[in-house]
């Protein structure tokens, strides 16, 4: 089939490719600045708060480097629009802690004790309940927090777990094998003895969700409960020995290749910049305006060095 334009030649109309369109998503580029989450930034571009070179923004739309991209009214910089500013922390997160960005109840939250942000906002990859203690993912890139909390990643947990006395292997089997809990079925892919004094009992499990309170569901559908839960790892991310709880650390350059390298991201941005392994202490939360402000007068004595 072919048709004939005006000079009378002849236009094959089957086998031609349309050509590829032209930038970046939106919303994953939105979801890259650390605004939010793709399935968030979405719902943002729906209620009119994102604009392009001045007009609306639609779902679907793409950018290209030098638009003016404005969020809420407020420009994005054209750094930001690249990612940049790629962060990943590790907090070793104490019980009593929630993930939430604020508590009505005035509970302290993780994100009382984190670096302040000049531009963008931290993301926490996953989250762990009020009473599980360990590790937690936090970042400035929206689009990588949410390939790595996407259940197509598979991205594997491991948990320590302390339970009341010896399990029996039949109870283990159970665990592996499957257990039909409220929301489905839920099962540990590995249990690791990892042995114990007196009445307790520690096992390393694994698992590749992050249902609501699953670990400790699964162990209670079997008549344990139990009495410390720790995430000792989160994909190839361990939990550092020298992070004491309530305390951070900046992912150095290496291990951050290696995590964008598990979920298959290769970002248009610059590699992240080489973090300090120096932990940072956190004080209690009265004290987080003068930690704040102490913070901004330590990074300014950076850059002059």
């Amino acid at each position: 089939m072919s048709t004939t334009d005006r000079s009378g030649a002849k236009k094959v109309a089957r086998g031609v490719s349309a050509p590829a369109p032209e930038g970046e998503k939106l919303h994953k580029v939105l979801a890259r600045a650390g605004i939010g989450s793709r399935r968030e930034m979405e719902r943002w571009i729906e209620e009119g708060r994102i604009s392009i070179d001045g007009a609306s923004a639609s779902r679907g739309d793409r950018v290209r480097p030098g638009q003016l991209i404005r969020v809420d009214g407020q420009p994005l910089s054209a750094g930001l629009m690249l990612g940049a500013k790629r962060r990943i922390l590790l907090y070793n997160k104490p019980e009593g802690e929630i993930c939430t960005t604020s508590d009505p109840q005035g509970r302290l939250t993780i994100f009382d004790h984190l670096p302040v942000l000049r531009n963008g906002r931290w993301i926490a990859v996953g989250r762990l309940d009020i009473n599980t203690q360990g590790l937690i993912l936090l970042t400035t890139d929206g689009e990588l927090a949410n390939r790595l909390m996407h259940p197509s990643a598979g991205i594997e947990r491991e948990y320590a777990v302390r339970v009341l006395g010896r399990v029996q292997p039949d109870t283990l089997q159970r665990l592996h094998d499957g257990i039909e809990l409220d929301d489905g079925l839920a099962r540990f892919d590995s249990i690791t003895d990892a042995g114990g004094e007196g009445a307790n009992h520690w096992y390393h499990v694994t698992l590749k969700e992050g249902r609501n309170r699953e670990v400790r569901r699964l162990w209670e559908a079997v008549g344990l409960k139990v009495s410390r839960l720790i995430r000792v790892r989160y994909g190839p991310v361990p939990l550092p020995r020298s992070l004491r709880p309530r305390r951070w650390e900046d992912m150095d350059a290496p291990a951050a290749a290696e995590l964008l390298r598990s979920v298959g991201y290769v970002p248009v941005a610059q590699e992240p910049r080489a973090g300090r392994r120096a932990a940072h202490s956190v004080r209690q939360k009265s004290d987080v305006p003068q930690r704040r402000a102490a913070a901004r007068g330590s990074k300014a004595g950076r850059k002059k060095r």
